[in-house]
């Protein structure tokens, strides 16, 4: 258990070494709470300079003031703890580099939030989902064999994991001189946010006799039909594209129809290299009728 000296003025000078300071007096220093200063150490990112074999007590000195300063401030920006200790593991043009890249990316994950929060404000004012400005499509999808890799996974990772996973799926393909029947989707079978990690499923569909293999199964998709809605690049990007979402699921309510499999993104052949105006992906959904109440 991590044991804190609250008592100011004890034990703040140690045989043969400069003042210091008791856990305490760093707390008031340093302005955080017991708490956080618990947290930081848990996390390794603020330790103290000397622990007290005997009693236990912490102290800390004029270098660990600093690192709580700059843990503070990186905070601050809405860093993550653990790219904060990132940045705190190298100095100068490197750690600052380390922010300048945060930064980057927070401000582009911020500029692609923005039209969710007009579609967010739209639902929070009873205003309904403007429906004119989403056009929903509808196609018969035939039965067809898949071969897949299931995965957990976070929104955050989510770009990563999909390209890893669909070049798994290819490579095995390739390896049993299979080829591909048909464009690669990702079906969700939950929810994936920054707290929910689905699962999704990469699948890539295939005419040609494949042995499931380790991570890689094969299953038979049947037969359904869709409403879906194409995007471009940068309707896709996440968290826009939760716009397609809604207004797909809001036409199946309309039109008392209901999932009959887990919602899907289908990706095209210019995935990849897709200018963020260029279609290349739809959502899409598998329905049928309602069941009579």
């Amino acid at each position: 258990m991590v044991r804190f000296d609250l008592a100011p003025g004890t034990g703040d000078r140690l045989p043969g070494m400069p003042r210091w300071l008791t856990s305490g007096q760093f707390l008031i220093q340093s302005r955080l709470s017991p708490k956080a200063l618990r947290l930081y150490e848990q996390r390794k990112l603020l330790n103290p300079a000397h622990i007290d074999a005997r009693t236990g007590y912490r102290y800390y000195g004029p270098a660990e003031l600093d690192r709580a300063r700059r843990v503070t401030l990186l905070r601050a920006i809405g860093m993550p703890l653990a790219d904060i200790a990132d940045v705190l593991s190298v100095s100068g043009p490197p750690a600052v580099g380390k922010v300048e890249s945060y930064w980057r990316d927070a401000e582009t994950k911020h500029a692609a939030r923005r039209p969710l929060v007009s579609h967010l404000l739209e639902l929070l004012g009873d205003q309904g989902l403007p429906m004119a400005a989403y056009e929903v499509h509808h196609r018969d999808v035939p039965t067809q064999k898949v071969i897949f890799v299931q995965r957990h996974v976070t929104a955050d990772r989510l770009p990563r994991v999909l390209p890893e996973t669909t070049q798994l799926l290819f490579d095995h393909l390739t390896a049993a001189g299979g080829t591909l029947s048909g464009p690669v989707f990702v079906a969700y079978h939950g929810l994936v946010t920054e707290d929910s990690n689905g699962p999704v499923e990469v699948c890539v569909p295939t005419r040609d006799p494949v042995q499931p293999d380790g991570l890689v199964g094969v299953r038979i998709e049947r037969a359904h039909r869709q409403a879906y809605m194409s995007l471009t690049k940068a309707q896709a990007t996440y968290p826009t594209i939760l716009r397609a979402y809604d207004a797909i699921g809001h036409w199946l309510r309309e039109h008392d129809q209901v999932l009959s499999a887990s919602a899907r993104e289908v990706y095209q052949p210019n995935w990849a290299d897709a200018a963020d105006d260029e279609y290349c992906v739809d959502v899409a959904f598998p329905y049928e009728p309602a069941a009579p109440l």
